[in-house]
């Protein structure tokens, strides 16, 4: 029993008593109403609790002070506030509202547990609660949701426009650092050799192009050189240019460096061994040469590869694939070095899916003059794929997505809220671009949409068992 209904009993009873004195005397049912009254007025004006006197969210049973000794503000049973501006303690008699000039009409009140109950006139549920009015218009057939202006504030529901904007699409994926294969050299001989000498140059050390790594005798190189010699040297031969080209091209078929066939031009004798040299600028992968080792035409002696300019491999996830294109800019960054980022583009993107990781491996070549990125090293890429075009978007958080549809809701103001479907396109830096359903300028609700499409679907149920009931 609501206080309200106490106060009525009690009154009954006050009245009923004053009929029953007014014979004997009648002073004496008014001092008796007052002292029956006097009560009832105390306990609806005695606090229920106290509150912070500046208004923060703090709150005693009991009579406090704030810490500079200030004392918390009492709260009346009257002055509490009320969550649901929907519900009342004593709902209105349907006639009233229906015969008073100005005033709505109800249709049906409703379960105010939110269960699919109503009824065509006020009832109380099994707790005793008061079954919420519902009136004309509150349900509208048009597809719109309306809220009052006091459930908005409470649920935070917020509008913002569709506007043209931006969308920079970023793809993030992981990745390995490779050598570029453009820029690995390999240093093996041509024909049967012996190793005389290695130079003090060891897998992992950094050389330079021309630097010594090894002095080599070969039999077929002593041959050519002995040959291109006598070439030159010769009285009838000296002078005509083609004999002398065939006999260093012959040198150079077995490549011989051309530092050696330099110094045998100049000296005009046969060396008993030839230097080898670095092909180029890097480091030494791989060292096999051993001195007084026999060595087989093709034996690998040296694998040497420039660092200066590297390969990152990066993972795409299938999904993301269709966005990717030559071109684009990339941001690399090694999480051995956190804060550094490497910068470069997508230069090739491999015509293949890896099928146990549903993956497509991308290239993109960057610079690396320090060195410090080094083989199979783990990166992280973040590669760039917006047009830089403004397209019409709105924020993620207003987009309702089930999975095969996506809809939002626009705010035709006054608390009129429009449930609509859209087709998106591009998503980015929280926002997403809308292809179609919505126009520039709309509003659109971007805060609180799950609890008013909870009050939709509820308001759906409950008008359907409503017109159920009609019928």
């Amino acid at each position: 029993m609501t206080r309200h209904v106490a106060a009525s009993l009690a009154a009954a009873l006050i009245a009923a008593a004053g009929i029953a004195f007014v014979v004997t005397s009648p002073q004496r049912p008014a001092a008796r109403a007052v002292a029956v009254i006097g009560p009832a007025a105390a306990e609806e004006s005695a606090p229920i609790y106290y509150q912070d006197p500046d208004g923060k969210p703090s709150y005693s049973l009991v009579p406090r002070k704030t810490p500079d000794g200030r004392d918390y503000r009492a709260v009346p049973a009257g002055g509490d506030v009320s969550f649901d501006d929907e519900q009342a303690e004593t709902p209105p008699p349907a006639t009233t509202a229906a015969g008073a000039s100005g005033e709505r009409k109800i249709k049906y009140y409703r379960n105010p547990m939110g269960l699919p109950d109503t009824s065509p006139t006020p009832k109380k549920d099994s707790m005793g609660m008061d079954y919420i009015p519902v009136y004309e218009g509150d349900d509208s057939d048009d597809g719109s949701i309306k809220l009052s202006p006091g459930k908005i504030q409470r649920t935070g529901v917020k509008s913002e426009p569709a506007a043209m904007r931006v969308i920079r699409t970023v793809v993030r994926a992981p990745g390995t650092i490779a050598l570029d294969e453009r820029r690995i050299s390999v240093v093996a001989m041509r024909a049967e050799s012996f190793i005389l000498k290695v130079a003090d140059v060891t897998t992992g050390s950094h050389v330079i192009k021309g630097q010594p790594l090894m002095e080599v005798y070969s039999p077929s190189v002593s041959s050519a050189a002995a040959e291109y010699l006598t070439t030159i040297t010769s009285k009838t031969t000296s002078g005509d240019v083609q004999y002398g080209r065939g006999s260093r091209q012959r040198l150079m078929n077995l490549d011989v460096p051309d530092a050696a066939i330099s110094a045998i031009e100049k000296s005009r004798t046969v060396p008993t061994s030839i230097g080898w040299t670095s092909p180029r600028d890097g480091i030494v992968l791989e060292r096999n040469a051993i001195e007084g080792m026999r060595v087989e035409p093709g034996g690998v002696l040296f694998r040497i590869a420039d660092h200066s300019i590297v390969w990152a491999l990066i993972d795409v996830a299938e999904r993301d694939l269709g966005m990717i294109a030559k071109g684009q800019p990339v941001t690399v960054k090694a999480r051995s070095f956190p804060g550094r980022e490497f910068t470069g583009k997508v230069e090739v993107i491999y015509p293949e899916i890896n099928k146990e990781t549903r993956t497509a491996r991308v290239r993109i070549e960057l610079q690396n003059p320090d060195l410090i990125l080094l083989h199979d090293m783990y990166v992280d890429a973040d590669i760039d794929t917006g047009s830089g075009d403004a397209v019409l978007a709105v924020p993620e958080s207003a987009v309702m997505d089930t999975g095969s549809r996506q809809a939002v809701f626009v705010d035709k103001g006054q608390g009129r809220l429009e449930p609509r479907e859209v087709k998106l396109g591009n998503r980015g830096g929280g926002f997403v671009e809308v292809r179609q359903g919505l126009a520039a300028g709309e509003a659109v609700v971007v805060s609180a949409n799950f609890l008013i499409d909870a009050e939709s679907n509820l308001k759906a149920a409950l008008k359907g068992f409503a017109e159920g009931a009609q019928q």
